[in-house]
């Protein structure tokens, strides 16, 4: 039987390494890309540019302009200024966009019955986040099982950067041999600068600290790695 898997893809650091995860794994992968009225138009430009050059074929962008309406976020809305970093405490940070990975996990799921994919795979992370409910391991396995019954069908939710910090997931880009690629042609940052961003949001601050972390102990990062997803 063909591995075929459906990958939630915004052509960030995080999305664009599970990616290069996922095409060592399975026969076929089809990336689906959400346009929700999101900030900045360039996250779908460069998912696109991205697909291109790694050389997926089936890439599908899709209209969820309605959670543009439903959800306000300083990534939805020009007037919510982008936080520096994450200081409110117990509070969700301005960035967090309500309902955005229900939704998304939930398309992605009806696409992958069409296509007949037996996985959707998502770069959510718990480790390294900014307090976002819907990164959450326990969140992504409820939804998991909420779909299955609700299309009486057999999938699985993948999230192979679950457990993985910022220094981590670099190693498994770099264990690609594509850590320039992913440095250099990703976009992370909440105020649309692809590569290393603009330096002062909360992405760009988590993502150089994690590259920091990497390059400074490589051998103790990947064999932090490997303890967690026993690459080969």
């Amino acid at each position: 039987m063909t591995k075929k898997a459906v990958i939630v893809f915004s052509g960030g650091q995080d999305s664009t390494t599970c990616l290069i995860h996922a095409l060592a794994h399975y026969d076929e992968v089809h990336c689906v890309t959400f346009d929700y009225g999101q900030r900045h138009r360039a996250e779908i430009e460069v998912a696109q540019q991205l697909a291109t050059q790694i050389g997926v074929s089936a890439h599908k962008v899709l209209d969820a302009s309605l959670l543009n309406e439903l959800a306000i976020s300083s990534l939805t809305r020009d007037n919510i200024p982008v936080p520096t970093t994450n200081s409110s405490g117990e509070k969700l940070p301005s960035t967090f966009v309500p309902g955005r990975n229900i939704l998304f996990l939930t398309l992605a799921s009806i696409y992958a019955y069409q296509v007949q994919a037996q996985t959707v795979i998502t770069g959510v992370c718990e480790t390294d986040f900014s307090g976002y409910p819907d990164c959450r391991d326990q969140f992504v396995k409820a939804l998991n099982t909420a779909i299955e019954s609700g299309m009486d069908y057999t999938l699985r939710f993948e999230t192979p950067l679950m457990w993985l910090n910022k220094a981590e997931i670099w190693a498994l880009a770099d264990h690609y041999d594509k850590l320039e690629f992913v440095r250099d042609h990703t976009l992370t940052c909440y105020n649309g600068i692809k590569g290393n961003g603009c330096g002062s949001c909360d992405a760009c601050h988590l993502r150089a600290k994690g590259l920091s972390e990497f390059l400074a102990d490589k051998v103790g990062i990947r064999e932090s790695l490997n303890r967690k997803m026993n690459l080969s």
